[in-house]
């Protein structure tokens, strides 16, 4: 699909990658139209069809998981949906698959081109840990590993409460630069972007791209916080042979 984004990032020449936007897909209002996720009340018959889309454009097995954000990455099985918010892989052409709307879908892989892996960086698995524990199922040295931040809410329109700085600085000190005052006493802006990079360089991941999105404000994508009831988009990446 033409509307899809490619990410840009310099990853080996058999590792692929793709993130979904609204477009190409059959769901209706508020959904349209290309939702993937099948817990969002959506038709399931809608859902199905995208999914069916996805697959045979890609050429792929999306290894689908039920997002719960928590810390568990697990080994990417396209035959079952397993609670989890990270995949890894190193089997061709199983796509570790990312579904948000507003969170930070991020993407893995090692230099050499033989493990890829996702995770979905909402605020309190960023906090509590998943790209640390994603870094560790890649099986590489950090420096060994590149990463790409996938579109999610940008830094201007993610206000949160004190508890989810303190959540962020009480055990990452330099993680105080990554929430500025907002106009709203006692609430803070957010850079997930910044904190998601902060989390990858303490544990030696400094090959990071992408970032720069912003879900709210862009209408390719859905946005949990521009409209509550509305659609997920997926972030897949995976070994091509």
């Amino acid at each position: 699909m033409t509307e899809w984004l490619i990410p840009d990032w310099p990853a080996p020449a058999n590792i692929k990658s793709c993130v979904t936007t609204r477009a190409g897909g059959v769901s209706l209002a508020p959904f349209d139209s290309f939702n993937l996720g099948d817990h969002v009340d959506d038709d399931p018959d809608a859902v199905a069809a995208n999914r069916f889309r996805l697959t045979s454009h890609l050429g792929i097995q999306p290894a689908w998981l039920s997002q719960v954000h928590g810390v568990e990455v697990v080994h990417a099985d396209p035959r079952r949906v397993i609670a989890a918010d990270a995949s890894w892989t190193d089997t061709p052409h199983v796509a570790c698959t990312i579904m948000t709307a507003d969170c930070l879908p991020v993407l893995f892989c090692d230099r050499s081109g033989t493990r890829v892996a996702a995770a979905h960086g909402g605020w309190r698995g960023l906090a509590a840990g998943i790209l640390e524990a994603t870094v560790v199922q890649m099986a590489v040295p950090a420096s060994e590993i590149i990463v790409w931040l996938g579109p999610a809410i940008g830094p201007q329109a993610f206000e949160v409460g004190p508890e989810v700085r303190e959540a962020f600085i009480s055990t990452h000190p330099e993680t105080l630069d990554a929430f500025l005052p907002s106009v709203n006493d006692g609430r803070f802006m957010a850079d997930i972007y910044g904190l998601a990079r902060l989390r990858l360089a303490a544990c030696g991941v400094i090959a990071v791209y992408g970032g720069g999105f912003c879900t709210v404000n862009d209408p390719r994508f859905y946005s949990f916080r521009r409209s509550a009831r509305t659609g997920r988009f997926a972030s897949l990446v995976w070994i091509d042979l």
